[in-house]
């Protein structure tokens, strides 16, 4: 069955390689599908630029701050970075899901249920800032007090609840909370502030500062942030160091604990991994930290935020890989393997198009006994020459006659399978010898000899 179906098969294309026209019509298509495979690789292969939107958080914060850097670094690398300052991560999330925005700096801890966020990098640990009016001691003495947790879709309202909860104190019974945004705080009088607020930031932070300077609030240690990461995996042990807002009087006096808050930066699926290798360039270069003022970590690129990693930064992760190990040898060595098999696919497919080759014609004989008849003409004048000498000797007239006989033995063994154009060539060289044969046989000495 299988060899009738070759037989089959090989018809077919038989078939259509005597077709002149379905021939050139496949090569045509043939060439436009190699046309089309050569633009895709050289498009990909071009420089581009690229533009985005990206989220930062609230115009005061520090991540508004960062994001605006990074757009003025992100612009050297070739992408073009919208900043959009939005009130909380929450918000921004739900946005990046939606596609209404590519990127976000968002803080953790926040729910993961976004199913087209992925995530990018890991920037750096955000520091959990409760701010005080100074009677407040401890975390005890904000019950029956007014607590600022930031807007309803922000990271820090999620966060601070879990905390005040695991401090025992519940919203709306302990403590009522309020959601002022922070731009709003800075030109609120001192008097009409909450009693508590909450922010989330690098330190030294400018929300704080100007909270602890110009309004006379503290900074409230948390002295639990070991034991609720053993509850909560992305709350880590941090400290907010002594002086670190004023030094007289000192704020805080000492080194408090505080819960630090790993500040992701994430992607909608659909940005191109190419222009977020880009922008993870620019976040990770040594320009940006002069312009930040702090270190950016690159290890800490991969720590989780409970959201896929995105495929540029795959990229960017790869870079850094050595161009001959094991695994991109055997690469290599396949990528050979499919270029011969190509080659020789090509090659099959060009001797196809061009049809069926001519046969070669047999090689004629005619030359060779047009050849034979110029020797015996030789002959025939080296006969006259002789002859005008006087030289024509009975030994010379006999090597003559020997090679005439030479020359019909060999065409006699020729002539019974010459291929001929001029079927009549054999016969004209044996008259031809026939014919110089008795001019020599007329010769007075060969007369002389018989008589």
């Amino acid at each position: 069955m299988a060899n009738e179906a070759e037989k089959i098969l090989s018809r077919f294309l038989a078939r259509l390689q005597r077709n002149a026209i379905v021939r050139k019509l496949l090569a045509v298509c043939l060439l436009l599908a190699l046309l089309c495979v050569a633009a895709y690789f050289a498009y990909d292969v071009m420089p581009r630029r690229y533009a985005l939107t990206i989220s930062g958080g609230d115009i005061v914060s520090n991540r508004h701050y960062l994001a605006k850097s990074l757009q003025e670094e992100a612009a050297s690398h070739g992408v073009s970075l919208d900043v959009h300052p939005i009130a909380g991560s929450q918000e921004a999330l739900a946005l990046v899901d939606a596609g209404k925005l590519d990127l976000a700096l968002i803080q953790g801890g926040l729910e993961n249920n976004y199913a087209h966020v992925t995530h990018v990098a890991t920037v750096a640990p955000e520091l959990l800032h409760v701010l005080v009016r100074p009677e407040i001691k401890d975390i005890g003495d904000l019950r029956g007090k007014l607590v600022n947790l930031g807007s309803k879709r922000g990271g820090t309202r999620v966060i601070t609840r879990q905390v005040l909860e695991f401090s025992g104190l519940s919203e709306g019974i302990d403590y009522v909370e309020s959601n002022i945004p922070s731009e709003d705080l800075l030109t609120m009088r001192a008097e009409k502030l909450p009693d508590a607020i909450v922010i989330t930031s690098f330190a030294p932070s400018d929300v704080a500062d100007f909270l602890i300077k110009q309004r006379g609030f503290r900074l409230l240690e948390i002295p639990f942030p070991a034991s609720l990461a053993l509850r909560l995996g992305w709350v880590a042990d941090s400290r907010i160091l002594a002086y670190m807002y004023n030094v007289s009087p000192p704020v805080p006096p000492k080194d408090i604990k505080t819960i630090g808050v790993n500040l992701h930066l994430v992607a909608n699926d659909k940005v191109d991994p190419r222009a977020i290798f880009k922008i993870l360039d620019s976040l990770f270069s040594p320009a940006l930290e002069v312009r930040l003022k702090m270190k950016m970590d690159e290890s800490l690129l991969t720590v989780p935020s409970g959201f896929e990693l995105s495929e540029g930064t795959k990229m960017f992760m790869a870079r850094k890989n050595p161009p001959f190990s094991s695994e991109t040898l055997d690469r290599l060595q396949a990528l050979f393997g499919l270029l011969l098999s190509v080659a020789s696919t090509v090659l099959v497919a060009v001797k196809w198009f061009l049809g069926v080759p001519p046969e070669a014609e047999p090689e004629k004989d005619d030359e060779a006994f047009l050849g034979y008849i110029g020797q015996v003409a030789a002959l025939e004048k080296e006969y006259e020459e002789l002859s005008a000498r006087g030289a024509a000797t009975p030994e010379a007239i006999s090597d003559l006659q020997t090679r005439l006989a030479g020359i019909k033995a060999q065409t006699l063994s020729r002539m019974a399978n010459a291929n001929l154009d001029n079927p009549q060539l054999p016969h004209s060289v044996l008259l031809a010898i026939a014919d110089a044969r008795a001019t020599i046989a007329r010769d007075p000495l060969m007369t002389d000899a018989h008589g």
